[in-house]
């Protein structure tokens, strides 16, 4: 198993399962095409289409950890990973509303069952060189992009056919599906270590650093998702650009963190905690330069600055969660965290709405500005963590 994991087939095939985990939601660009299509819903019901694998999400997260209990990790992924299969093409075949809403649902159910263990599985590995771990961890982030960046282009091809065709991108769970069968074995060992035992389950546990990292985490995501939402808005509103001008700047705040994430056990080598204070310096600084954006260029240095400094700062939370969550109890406190992932990101519009009313700060640009003031409090906790860490290692040595 040592010699497994060094295999590049081997690690192909554990991260392959990660392109999914952003993919839900990458449909949103053919719900133009489906207003129509449903006499008697509207607009709202089928944008509801795009978000209501959210849920679905959750529901997974929470029911993985009892069927790892009675089938293994390994058994668990593949049945999440069929289900994502059969529920992501379902609407190809069909015109129903209720039923693509079901299938919608079953879609995130699916990709929540392997969610977490995408995650915790990394630690089960490498959990003996902190190097390797980080930069797995880094590649494990990229994945989503990878996915999310591969499904857009994709989409951009089969929504000229029709909107069910857009709906093909989850055929790309097929070659995943067969890599991680057969090339990632898990002997008895590593499926103990996520299975959730009768006799363990006391074991399972969440600490304080746990509970911190996940709502940090909370607030990250919800705070962040305003470059989906709003930033199309703020482009078109203040004359920047197009809705394909935010289409192209949305496409590239993706592929940005493509190899920033990839190259994050290179910044850990050489920056090691300096990483998280660093990492939301440039996601407050990547925020207020889109918000003071009033030309293209501008808004690409922005989108860049952002998407390099949330390229580091996220695989840094994960690989901090891996160090503090207590002992075989990685899983749960993944679980929990990606909840929390999946409730920040769902309500972010809603939350960073009545944030804005509440200041009179309604406009996109203004959205950014709270953001920007959102993520210079997250950096400053991560200064103060960083040189309380620091201080207490200077005394030990």
């Amino acid at each position: 198993m040592n010699n497994v994991k060094d295999n590049m087939r081997f690690k192909v095939s554990l991260l392959s399962i990660s392109l999914f985990l952003m993919m839900a939601p990458q449909i949103s660009s053919a719900l133009p095409l489906m207003y129509n299509a449903f006499p008697g819903v509207s607009s709202a019901g089928v944008d509801t289409l795009a978000t209501i694998p959210n849920f679905g999400i959750v529901i997974g997260l929470l029911i993985s950890p009892f069927m790892v209990r009675f089938i293994n990790a390994k058994p668990t992924i593949i049945t999440g990973l069929i289900i994502t299969l059969v529920a992501g093409t379902f609407p190809m075949y069909s015109t129903g509303y209720i039923a693509i809403l079901v299938s919608r649902l079953l879609l995130g159910f699916g990709i929540g069952l392997f969610n977490s263990l995408a995650v915790s599985l990394i630690p089960e590995f490498y959990k003996n060189n902190e190097e390797e771990l980080a930069a797995m961890i880094g590649y494990q982030n990229v994945m989503g992009s990878v996915g999310a960046a591969l499904a857009s282009f994709l989409l951009s091809y089969l929504v000229t056919i029709s909107w069910h065709a857009a709906f093909a991108i989850y055929f790309l769970v097929v070659p995943s599906l067969i890599l991680f069968t057969f090339f990632v074995p898990l002997s008895k060992k590593q499926n103990s270590a996520t299975k959730i035992k009768k006799s363990n389950v006391e074991k399972q546990s969440v600490n304080k650093k746990v509970i911190l990292i996940s709502l940090l985490m909370f607030l990250i995501f919800m705070f962040y998702m305003p470059v989906s939402f709003a930033l199309p808005s703020l482009i078109v509103s203040e004359k920047i650009g197009t809705s394909s001008t935010a289409a192209l700047v949305a496409g590239i705040s993706t592929l940005v963190g493509i190899p920033i994430g990839a190259s994050f056990g290179f910044f850990f080598k050489k920056l090691h905690d300096k990483v998280f204070p660093l990492g939301f310096a440039l996601v407050t600084l990547g925020f207020i330069l889109i918000a003071m954006s009033q030309n293209i260029v501008l808004l690409f240095i922005a989108v860049i600055i952002l998407g390099f400094g949330f390229g580091i700062g996220v695989p840094y939370m994960y690989a901090w969660l891996d160090w503090a969550a207590p002992q075989n109890s990685i899983n749960l406190g993944t679980t929990i965290v990606l909840i929390l992932v999946n409730i920040g990101c769902f309500i972010s519009p809603t939350v960073v709405s009545m944030i804005g009313q509440i200041f009179g700060m309604n406009s996109a640009r203004n959205i950014m500005i709270l953001s920007a003031v959102a993520f210079s409090l997250i950096f400053s906790f991560a200064l103060v963590h960083y040189l309380r860490v620091h201080k207490q290692q200077i005394k030990i040595n």
